[in-house]
């Protein structure tokens, strides 16, 4: 039986670890203290580690949990990384078998030139690219490419869990609520959310069918949010532009 735990990270990163029985793989380790204390206090053994993409707040503790196991590591082909590691991407299935999980690779462009996201069993873990409630900044990727990349993660099923590396919903929500005020899911969601982090529980896993409903970034063809921002719903690359330049300044 999978289960997915959140490492908690620096101020808001989550390292997310799964786990099948004593076995277990992590998911974007920008620190690896929290991650060694985690597996010698529960006396697990790493079996993989997977990287989204090169940043530094994902990536940081790679090589020193490298000195204290030897593991695999999987990393997006597009990107650049300074230790040993298997390039993949679109398409490509990473087998765990001591978790009893396949990982599906999806390429997510936007955030970074080369970011994945790994997805299995229902499990989404897209790093950077989508939020609780909102997506990624751009870094080096194209509005297109981001856009694009977040329709890609909306067609998977509604049930899919999503496993996101930053603790942003609540921040993410407030804003969200400035061009969908009156989306009751939304407005839902917001409550729900505020007592979840009331008592320092995180606001995460979301789900592809949640984030449909509520998050302004998969909605740029609402006509209310549109409308919210001057503009028509068919033109839902404008709309996206628009969403993610105001939340660059929220």
């Amino acid at each position: 039986m999978v289960k997915i735990t959140p490492i908690p990270a620096f101020q808001d990163n989550y390292i997310w670890m799964i786990q099948n029985g004593n076995h277990v793989a992590v998911v974007d380790p920008g620190d690896a203290a929290p991650v060694i204390s985690t597996l010698q206090k529960e006396n697990l053994t790493l079996d993989a580690i997977l990287i989204t993409h090169h940043h530094n707040d994902h990536i940081g503790g790679v090589q020193n949990l490298l000195k204290e196991f030897q593991t695999q590591v999987f990393a997006p082909a597009n990107e650049s990384f300074d230790f040993p590691h298997q390039a993949v991407r679109e398409n490509d299935l990473i087998q765990l078998p001591n978790l009893k999980l396949n990982l599906s690779v999806l390429d997510i462009p936007g955030h970074t030139n080369g970011h994945v996201a790994y997805y299995g069993l229902n499990h989404l873990f897209c790093g950077d690219t989508l939020f609780g409630g909102g997506c990624g900044r751009l870094f080096e990727g194209t509005y297109e490419q981001l856009f694009n990349s977040l329709q890609k993660l909306a067609a998977l099923p509604d049930e899919t869990l999503v496993y996101c590396a930053h603790e942003y919903t609540e921040h993410n929500l407030r804003f969200a609520s400035l061009v969908d005020s009156k989306n009751p899911a939304l407005i839902n969601r917001i409550t729900l959310t505020k007592k979840v982090r009331a008592s320092n529980t995180p606001s995460l896993p979301s789900s592809i069918g949640l984030e449909k409903e509520t998050n302004p970034f998969l909605r740029c063809e609402d006509q209310t949010i549109a409308s919210a921002l001057g503009l028509q719903a068919s033109d839902t690359i404008t709309v996206f532009k628009t969403l993610r330049n105001m939340r660059n300044n929220f």
